[in-house]
C-alpha cells in the first residue's frame, strides 16, 4: 500500500477527516476533484444530486468504496478504488460506512458559526 498522507493535524473546516486504514493514518478530504470523480462514477450530473444521492443514508458497498477512494485521493494518496476495497479497519464494515459517512458530512454541511 501506498504511503501515509497524515503528517499534520486535520483541519475540519476544509472537510479534512482523519482515519486509520489498513494499519497507517491518512487524511480523507473530498476536494471539487474528488467530487467531480464522484458525480462521474455515481452518474450525478450536479452536487446538488450527488448531495441528494447521499443523504439518503444509505450507502452500498461500492458506494463506501467510491467515497473513501476519493477521499482518500483528495488527501493525496495514489490509490485505485480496489486497493481501497482491501484496507481494513479496527471497527469493520459499520467503521467504514460511518467514516463514509463522515466525510460526507463535513464536506457537504455548512460551516459552524463561532458564537461570541
Amino acid at each position: 500500500m501506498p504511503s501515509k498522507t497524515y503528517d499534520r493535524g486535520v483541519n475540519r473546516r476544509r472537510g479534512e477527516v482523519l482515519a486509520d486504514l489498513g494499519g497507517q493514518k491518512h487524511i480523507l478530504v473530498l476536494t471539487l476533484g474528488a467530487l467531480a470523480e464522484l458525480e462521474d462514477a455515481l452518474s450525478c450530473s450536479t452536487l446538488q444530486q450527488l448531495s441528494e444521492r447521499f443523504s439518503s443514508g444509505q450507502l452500498s458497498a461500492a458506494d463506501i468504496i467510491k467515497v473513501l477512494g476519493a477521499g482518500l485521493r483528495g488527501g493525496g494518496l495514489i490509490i485505485e478504488n480496489e486497493e481501497v476495497a482491501e484496507l481494513s479497519h479496527e471497527g469493520g464494515v459499520a467503521a467504514l460506512a460511518k467514516l463514509a459517512g463522515e466525510l460526507l458530512v463535513v464536506t457537504f454541511s455548512p460551516p459552524q458559526q463561532s458564537q461570541s
